[in-house]
């Protein structure tokens, strides 16, 4: 499966024929200034949960694409009070099954509020299945014992977990969710966009690398092919 990182928590992967796109926030993130919004094409839009660094362009990108959104429920209550149309909510533990896989919401140990301060529902993570592969995306969360009822149930190619710390976990934890979850391949994400989550890159690829599993940590803009089907 081919994934694009276009800065902090968000990234695009093309899986089932479909071009997937997470936590949509470019326009308000100097570090990805060189990143063409208009540029981006999806068909699907999935939402972690609601604070402004994961949902900042979706309405924009939502109503440009035409793509459906997927998120727990107060996010798309909240998307379809701004016109969007195409929404799916899911609730933790719910699976939304298209023609091209399946997308369940799982836990995560976060807050969740709007760009107004108001209720922005459960926040959450995605496993996503198709024929191309399975993968797991953390969403911002905190280590939890939860992790390990994925590796019973999915055989995972690949997880992008959030590796900044502080308000997240830190690489040490998230190669701990690695462990948990059964992948030996993890893309980090949620880091070094803001001073309080800067990390040292180096150390944390090379603690990955001592637990015998791979740490990507892609450039803004570029892509890289991860393990999956046929790959």
């Amino acid at each position: 499966m081919e994934l694009t990182y276009y800065g902090h928590a968000c990234f695009g992967v093309v899986a089932g024929g479909k071009r997937l796109l997470f936590d949509p926030f470019i326009t308000p993130n100097p570090m990805a200034a060189g990143i063409n919004l208009e540029s981006i094409e999806c068909d699907e839009i999935l939402i972690s949960h609601a604070h402004a660094d994961h949902l900042a362009d979706a309405v924009a990108l939502a109503t440009r694409t035409g793509a459906r959104v997927t998120a727990n429920y107060e996010v798309t209550q909240w998307l379809s009070a701004q016109g969007i149309e195409r929404t799916e909510p899911l609730n933790h533990g719910g699976r939304l099954r298209l023609d091209w896989g399946s997308i369940q919401y799982v836990n995560a140990i976060h807050s969740s509020s709007f760009p107004d301060g108001s209720y922005g529902g459960n926040p959450g993570g995605f496993i996503i299945e198709s024929q191309d592969g399975c993968f797991y995306y953390s969403g911002d969360t905190a280590l939890t014992w939860d992790m390990k009822i994925i590796a019973e149930r999915s055989k995972l190619d690949f997880a992008v977990l959030c590796i900044g710390d502080r308000f997240t976990m830190g690489f040490e934890d998230a190669c701990t969710a690695a462990q948990w979850v059964g992948c030996d391949e993890v893309v980090g994400v949620h880091y070094d966009t803001f001073p309080p989550i800067k990390i040292d890159c180096e150390q944390a690829q090379k603690y990955f690398a001592s637990k015998g599993k791979r740490l990507h940590l892609p450039k803004i803009g570029t892509s890289l092919t991860l393990p999956g089907a046929g790959n």
